[in-house]
């Protein structure tokens, strides 16, 4: 975009040079110029150039409330990256055009889809699509910010955060990994009204848990992205509810608050492959 912006400068200086055009004439058609590149320019390039400018390999510093309300403001609908909305009758968690011919037996068999839209140092684009009743199950972002914004359909949302200071408690039985408390902080179903959700390294749902209620697809953005040698290794968990490791006492309310998480291996049943992102392609 820059490029063409420069460019559009160099020929308003020849004009300036060589033609005996006015001065609000040149810049009425500069105006013109830019207006049609910015038009010409899709979504999710606008998306891509605001997280490239924004975002950093460390995550450091984190971003300002003011670039999260204006990513929030920037983020798009399925169109706009080449999703195709899928109906509970044509349920096959691909979400996007071109793949027919499935029985319902193998509608049911599909796995999540995921479409890789931009990944580097700093941040990931990706597009996850569901079929109804998939599963992605409770995980973690350490140390990073995630955007999300469900682009169609409904999906149910469990996340937790720990509670700090850290609270461990021991497990009976040779192998069992010990369990630490974690409080609840989203549990909801969540559509394109929505808007998008944002988790923070300490806060807002760090870790959460996906579950399609209908066919749908989320759009994430993570910042930085997941990097083991960096110490951001995707960790998965299973909750167990409050009173299965401590004693029954105070309020339901405050009791349901909470939940004991236990590191799991990854899911053997993560379903998950990667298909083809159709969207308008990203100038780097």
């Amino acid at each position: 975009m820059l490029w063409k912006l420069q460019k559009a400068s160099d020929k308003v200086r020849l004009f300036l040079q060589n033609k005996p055009f006015s001065t609000a004439w040149l810049q009425f058609q500069f105006q013109r110029h830019f207006h049609m590149e910015r038009k010409n320019s899709s979504k999710v390039q606008g998306l891509y150039d605001f997280c490239k400018k924004t975002f950093t390999p460390s995550g450091t510093p984190p971003p300002s409330s003011q670039a999260v309300r204006d990513l929030c403001s920037l983020l798009v609908g399925p169109a706009d990256v080449g999703l195709e909305e899928q109906s509970s009758d044509d349920d096959r968690g691909l979400g996007f055009s071109g793949l027919y011919g499935l029985n319902r037996v193998a509608r049911w068999a599909q796995p999540i889809t995921y479409l890789d839209i931009y990944e580097c140092d700093s941040f990931t684009m990706c597009i996850f699509c569901f079929p109804t009743s998939a599963v992605i199950p409770l995980h973690d972002h350490p140390g990073m910010t995630v955007f999300s914004k469900v682009l169609y359909g409904s999906m149910h949302v469990k996340a937790y955060d720990w509670v700090e200071p850290a609270r461990f408690q021991e497990t009976k039985g040779p192998g069992y990994r010990p369990v630490r408390l974690a409080k609840l902080a989203t549990d909801k179903i969540l559509t394109p009204q929505y808007g998008t959700s944002i988790l923070y390294p300490k806060s807002g749902g760090n870790m959460h848990c996906f579950t399609a209620v209908t066919p749908c697809a989320v759009l994430d953005i993570l910042t930085p992205p997941y990097n083991e040698d960096a110490g951001r290794k995707c960790t998965y968990y299973i909750d167990y509810p409050f009173s299965t490791f401590s004693a029954v006492n105070g309020a339901d309310n405050e009791k349901e608050e909470y939940a004991w998480l236990s590191e799991i291996d990854t899911p053997d049943d993560l379903y998950m492959r990667p298909g083809v992102y159709a969207g308008p392609a990203i100038q780097v």
